[in-house]
This record gives C-alpha cells, structure tokens and sequence, in this order.
C-alpha cells in the first residue's frame, strides 16, 4: 500500500512540474510575434498587414514584434512613399524590420529598404529559427 501511495504521489509529482514548464514555455512563446508579408498588393499592407503589425507593438500585444518584408513586398514598399511613412513610425515604435535580401536584389531595391532603416538580409535562416522558437507567425 505504501508503495502504490509512492507511485501515485510521483506520478502527480512529475505531471504538476511537466505542466508548470509547459505553461512557462509557452509564457515565453506567446510574446513573440513574427509577420512575413509577402503580397504586392496595397490593400492588402495597408489595411490588413501593417495596421496589425503595428498595433500589435502598440497596444503591448506581444513583447516582441517582428516584420518581414518578403517577395513582391519590398517592391511595393520600396515605391510606396505613404507606406514607408507607417513603416518609419513602426520601427519608432519598437518594431523589428527585416528584409529578404534575395527579393530586394531581385527587385533591385535593397537601397532602397536599407535606407528605410530595414535590416535587409538573408532571411532564410532567420525564419526558420522563427518557427523553430516558438514565434507565432503570421502571413500577409
């Protein structure tokens, strides 16, 4: 009997710590956003894509908010005088920028997203480890 109590008592032991790391991994998770926007398309950034990004940072939504300018984006971005605007207030307000150096070459507007103040860069690696650590992610 008092093995059976041991048992019991372990296992409840174990069950409790399993979920209080689980619960504390997924704390730090959940702070974490990353937003790959990808669409050429107006509407899409201004009115879905980057008022999102930006008011997740704003209004504390999560600790850490991540933009990834990826693909047809960054040539939309780098032609966009009214959308550099909202993304020059959105690094002021703490938001990251990041920027697929393959499609700025591609393009040719890596100066152009540079001078925005965007770390343009290969973006491969850094995605991955995104999705790896436990970001949320979203597509645009």
């Amino acid at each position: 009997m008092k093995i059976l109590r041991w048992i019991v008592l372990s296992c409840l032991l174990i069950s409790a710590g399993s979920a209080l790391i689980y619960a504390q991994d997924m704390d730090e998770k959940k702070d974490k956003l990353a937003v790959l926007w990808v669409s050429g398309d107006r509407d899409v950034a201004e009115k879905s894509c980057l008022m999102y990004t930006h008011a997740a940072k704003r209004n504390a939504w999560f600790d850490e908010v991540v933009l990834i300018v990826w693909g047809s984006s960054s040539k939309l971005l780098a032609e966009d005088e009214a959308l550099q605007e909202k993304v020059k207030a959105m690094i002021k307000d703490g938001v990251i920028l990041e920027a697929c150096i393959a499609c700025s070459n591609g393009f040719g507007v890596t100066e152009d997203l540079k001078a925005l103040g965007i770390d343009v860069k290969g973006m491969g690696v850094p995605l991955t480890s995104y999705l790896k650590s436990g970001y949320h992610v979203l597509t645009y």
